[in-house]
Protein backbone atom coordinates (compact mmCIF):
# COMPACT_ATOMS: atom_id res chain seq x y z
CA UNK A 1 0.00 0.00 0.00
CA UNK A 2 1.23 3.61 -1.34
CA UNK A 3 0.34 6.69 -0.25
CA UNK A 4 0.46 10.24 -2.84
CA UNK A 5 -0.31 13.54 -2.58
CA UNK A 6 -1.61 15.01 -4.22
CA UNK A 7 -5.26 13.31 -5.58
CA UNK A 8 -6.26 12.81 -9.00
CA UNK A 9 -9.31 16.20 -10.08
CA UNK A 10 -10.70 14.06 -12.53
CA UNK A 11 -11.21 11.47 -11.06
CA UNK A 12 -12.75 13.17 -8.08
CA UNK A 13 -14.82 14.84 -10.62
CA UNK A 14 -16.54 11.43 -11.51
CA UNK A 15 -17.58 10.46 -7.90
CA UNK A 16 -21.03 10.05 -7.84
CA UNK A 17 -21.95 12.66 -4.92
CA UNK A 18 -19.12 15.48 -6.16
CA UNK A 19 -20.51 15.54 -9.68
CA UNK A 20 -21.19 19.06 -10.99
CA UNK A 21 -19.16 21.14 -8.36
CA UNK A 22 -16.99 24.13 -9.06
CA UNK A 23 -13.58 23.03 -10.64
CA UNK A 24 -12.14 25.05 -7.59
CA UNK A 25 -14.14 22.58 -4.71
CA UNK A 26 -12.56 19.69 -6.83
CA UNK A 27 -9.35 20.75 -6.77
CA UNK A 28 -9.22 22.18 -3.21
CA UNK A 29 -9.90 18.14 -2.03
CA UNK A 30 -7.80 16.51 -4.64
CA UNK A 31 -4.64 19.13 -2.84
CA UNK A 32 -5.74 18.69 0.46
CA UNK A 33 -6.30 14.55 0.55
CA UNK A 34 -3.79 11.76 0.07
CA UNK A 35 -4.44 8.78 -2.08
CA UNK A 36 -4.12 5.42 -1.10
CA UNK A 37 -2.93 2.60 -3.51
CA UNK A 38 -4.01 -0.76 -3.01
CA UNK A 39 -3.27 -3.58 -5.21
CA UNK A 40 -5.17 -6.67 -5.50
CA UNK A 41 -6.15 -8.89 -2.21
CA UNK A 42 -4.35 -5.34 -0.39
CA UNK A 43 -6.89 -4.62 1.96
CA UNK A 44 -7.04 -1.66 4.73
CA UNK A 45 -8.28 -1.11 8.55
CA UNK A 46 -10.69 1.89 8.29
CA UNK A 47 -10.68 2.42 11.87
CA UNK A 48 -6.82 3.49 11.50
CA UNK A 49 -8.34 6.13 9.31
CA UNK A 50 -11.09 7.98 12.32
CA UNK A 51 -11.38 10.92 10.61
CA UNK A 52 -11.42 10.70 6.97
CA UNK A 53 -14.01 10.20 4.67
CA UNK A 54 -12.69 7.45 1.79
CA UNK A 55 -13.58 7.98 -1.62
CA UNK A 56 -13.15 5.10 -4.55
CA UNK A 57 -11.72 6.90 -7.49
CA UNK A 58 -10.95 3.29 -9.52
CA UNK A 59 -11.15 -0.28 -9.16
CA UNK A 60 -13.22 -1.86 -7.04
CA UNK A 61 -13.32 -3.12 -3.49
CA UNK A 62 -15.10 -5.14 -1.16
CA UNK A 63 -16.42 -3.68 2.55
CA UNK A 64 -16.06 -6.15 4.80
CA UNK A 65 -15.72 -7.38 8.71
CA UNK A 66 -13.08 -10.11 9.06
CA UNK A 67 -13.23 -13.06 11.96
CA UNK A 68 -10.75 -14.46 13.88
CA UNK A 69 -12.03 -18.16 14.71
CA UNK A 70 -11.22 -18.66 10.68
CA UNK A 71 -15.36 -18.97 9.77
CA UNK A 72 -16.57 -17.05 6.86
CA UNK A 73 -16.05 -12.91 6.87
CA UNK A 74 -19.19 -10.88 6.78
CA UNK A 75 -19.10 -8.77 3.18
CA UNK A 76 -21.35 -5.80 3.35
CA UNK A 77 -20.58 -3.89 -0.14
CA UNK A 78 -18.87 -4.67 -3.08
CA UNK A 79 -18.04 -1.16 -4.43
CA UNK A 80 -16.74 -0.24 -8.01
CA UNK A 81 -15.00 2.89 -8.62
CA UNK A 82 -16.42 6.56 -8.38
CA UNK A 83 -18.76 6.03 -5.15
CA UNK A 84 -17.97 6.74 -1.38
CA UNK A 85 -16.92 3.91 0.99
CA UNK A 86 -19.44 3.29 3.61
CA UNK A 87 -17.65 2.56 7.17
CA UNK A 88 -20.27 0.30 9.29
CA UNK A 89 -19.88 0.90 12.85
CA UNK A 90 -18.25 -2.74 13.69
CA UNK A 91 -16.84 -3.34 16.66
CA UNK A 92 -15.00 -5.26 18.61
CA UNK A 93 -13.21 -6.07 14.81
CA UNK A 94 -13.11 -2.77 12.93
CA UNK A 95 -14.29 -3.22 9.05
CA UNK A 96 -11.84 -3.58 6.57
CA UNK A 97 -11.74 -2.79 2.56
CA UNK A 98 -9.91 -4.88 0.29
CA UNK A 99 -9.16 -4.73 -3.02
CA UNK A 100 -10.88 -6.85 -5.89
CA UNK A 101 -8.48 -5.72 -8.27
CA UNK A 102 -5.83 -2.74 -8.54
CA UNK A 103 -7.85 0.31 -6.88
CA UNK A 104 -7.30 3.89 -5.53
CA UNK A 105 -9.08 5.72 -3.07
CA UNK A 106 -8.86 9.24 -1.47
CA UNK A 107 -9.12 9.94 2.26
CA UNK A 108 -10.54 13.21 2.50
CA UNK A 109 -10.37 14.63 6.11
CA UNK A 110 -13.94 14.72 7.82
CA UNK A 111 -13.16 18.64 8.45
CA UNK A 112 -12.64 19.10 4.62
CA UNK A 113 -15.92 17.08 3.73
CA UNK A 114 -17.52 18.57 6.43
CA UNK A 115 -16.53 22.48 5.33
CA UNK A 116 -17.90 20.91 1.74
CA UNK A 117 -20.98 19.88 2.69
CA UNK A 118 -21.44 23.29 4.20
CA UNK A 119 -21.04 25.58 0.84
CA UNK A 120 -22.17 22.80 -1.43
CA UNK A 121 -25.66 21.21 0.37
CA UNK A 122 -26.41 19.07 -2.33
CA UNK A 123 -22.99 16.79 -1.93
CA UNK A 124 -24.77 15.79 1.95
CA UNK A 125 -28.23 15.41 0.17
CA UNK A 126 -26.90 12.92 -2.33
CA UNK A 127 -24.52 11.17 0.68
CA UNK A 128 -27.24 10.78 2.58
CA UNK A 129 -29.73 8.96 -0.25
CA UNK A 130 -26.98 6.64 -1.32
CA UNK A 131 -26.35 5.83 2.40
CA UNK A 132 -29.74 5.61 2.94
CA UNK A 133 -30.22 2.90 -0.32
CA UNK A 134 -27.19 0.62 0.95
CA UNK A 135 -28.99 0.77 4.96
CA UNK A 136 -32.14 -0.37 3.32
CA UNK A 137 -30.22 -3.12 1.08
CA UNK A 138 -27.92 -4.28 4.49
CA UNK A 139 -31.24 -4.83 6.43
CA UNK A 140 -33.07 -6.53 3.50
CA UNK A 141 -29.86 -9.16 3.41
CA UNK A 142 -30.15 -8.93 7.18
CA UNK A 143 -33.70 -10.23 7.51
CA UNK A 144 -32.98 -13.07 4.72
CA UNK A 145 -30.04 -14.33 6.91
CA UNK A 146 -32.43 -14.84 9.79
CA UNK A 147 -35.42 -15.94 7.99
CA UNK A 148 -34.21 -17.55 4.76
CA UNK A 149 -32.18 -20.85 3.95
CA UNK A 150 -28.73 -20.26 1.39
CA UNK A 151 -30.76 -21.00 -2.57
CA UNK A 152 -33.30 -17.85 -1.07
CA UNK A 153 -30.59 -16.16 0.37
CA UNK A 154 -28.31 -16.59 -2.90
CA UNK A 155 -31.74 -15.65 -5.34
CA UNK A 156 -32.55 -12.43 -3.96
CA UNK A 157 -28.82 -11.52 -3.97
CA UNK A 158 -28.41 -11.95 -7.59
CA UNK A 159 -31.93 -10.28 -8.45
CA UNK A 160 -30.15 -7.14 -6.32
CA UNK A 161 -27.38 -7.86 -8.13
CA UNK A 162 -28.73 -7.38 -11.71
CA UNK A 163 -30.81 -4.52 -10.87
CA UNK A 164 -28.15 -2.50 -9.11
CA UNK A 165 -25.24 -3.09 -11.77
CA UNK A 166 -27.73 -2.83 -14.63
CA UNK A 167 -27.47 -5.86 -15.99
CA UNK A 168 -27.67 -6.51 -19.34
CA UNK A 169 -30.78 -7.85 -21.27
CA UNK A 170 -30.57 -10.32 -24.63
CA UNK A 171 -32.41 -13.37 -25.86
CA UNK A 172 -34.62 -13.12 -22.47
CA UNK A 173 -31.57 -12.95 -19.95
CA UNK A 174 -29.92 -10.75 -17.91
CA UNK A 175 -26.20 -10.87 -17.59
CA UNK A 176 -24.45 -9.95 -14.16
CA UNK A 177 -21.44 -7.41 -15.62
CA UNK A 178 -19.39 -7.73 -12.49
CA UNK A 179 -17.64 -11.68 -11.49
CA UNK A 180 -18.30 -12.79 -8.31
CA UNK A 181 -16.92 -15.60 -7.00
CA UNK A 182 -18.72 -18.24 -4.76
CA UNK A 183 -16.72 -16.98 -1.97
CA UNK A 184 -17.14 -13.30 -2.00
CA UNK A 185 -21.34 -14.21 -3.16
CA UNK A 186 -21.38 -16.40 0.32
CA UNK A 187 -19.53 -13.94 2.57
CA UNK A 188 -22.58 -11.31 1.34
CA UNK A 189 -25.28 -13.84 2.27
CA UNK A 190 -23.58 -15.25 6.11
CA UNK A 191 -22.83 -18.67 4.20
CA UNK A 192 -20.08 -20.69 3.43
CA UNK A 193 -18.44 -21.00 -0.44
CA UNK A 194 -19.49 -24.73 -0.46
CA UNK A 195 -23.29 -23.97 0.74
CA UNK A 196 -23.01 -21.26 -2.22
CA UNK A 197 -22.20 -24.03 -5.04
CA UNK A 198 -24.81 -26.12 -3.88
CA UNK A 199 -26.92 -23.61 -3.77
CA UNK A 200 -26.12 -22.82 -7.09
CA UNK A 201 -26.98 -26.06 -8.23
CA UNK A 202 -29.97 -25.65 -6.79
CA UNK A 203 -31.04 -22.61 -9.12
CA UNK A 204 -29.31 -23.94 -11.89
CA UNK A 205 -31.29 -27.37 -11.89
CA UNK A 206 -34.65 -24.95 -12.24
CA UNK A 207 -33.51 -23.09 -15.06
CA UNK A 208 -33.06 -19.62 -12.63
CA UNK A 209 -29.37 -19.21 -13.67
CA UNK A 210 -26.50 -20.37 -15.80
CA UNK A 211 -22.90 -19.40 -15.43
CA UNK A 212 -21.00 -19.01 -18.27
CA UNK A 213 -16.71 -17.91 -18.67
CA UNK A 214 -16.87 -17.05 -15.04
CA UNK A 215 -20.00 -14.28 -15.28
CA UNK A 216 -23.65 -15.46 -14.24
CA UNK A 217 -26.60 -14.81 -16.09
CA UNK A 218 -30.62 -14.74 -15.04
CA UNK A 219 -31.89 -17.38 -17.18
CA UNK A 220 -35.45 -16.71 -15.62
CA UNK A 221 -35.99 -14.14 -13.45
CA UNK A 222 -39.42 -15.19 -12.52
CA UNK A 223 -38.14 -18.34 -10.99
CA UNK A 224 -35.44 -17.12 -9.30
CA UNK A 225 -37.80 -14.06 -7.55
CA UNK A 226 -39.96 -17.39 -6.72
CA UNK A 227 -36.87 -18.55 -4.68
CA UNK A 228 -36.16 -15.31 -3.15
CA UNK A 229 -39.48 -15.09 -1.33
CA UNK A 230 -39.24 -18.43 -0.07
CA UNK A 231 -38.90 -19.10 3.58
CA UNK A 232 -37.79 -21.44 6.20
Amino acid sequence: MTEDIPGEPLLLAEVDVLRGLPQSEVKYLAKRSPMVHLAEKESLTLGDYQRGVFLLLSGRVRVYEPTTCGNQDLTFSVLEGGTVVDQPASKPRPSRVEALEASVLMVVGLEDFEGLVVRNPEVGLKTLRLFGERLHDYEGRLSSLIRKEVPARLAGLLLRLSEREDAMAGDGERRIPARYTHRLLASMVGSNREAVTRAFGVLRKAGAVETRERQIYLTDAAALAYFAEAVR
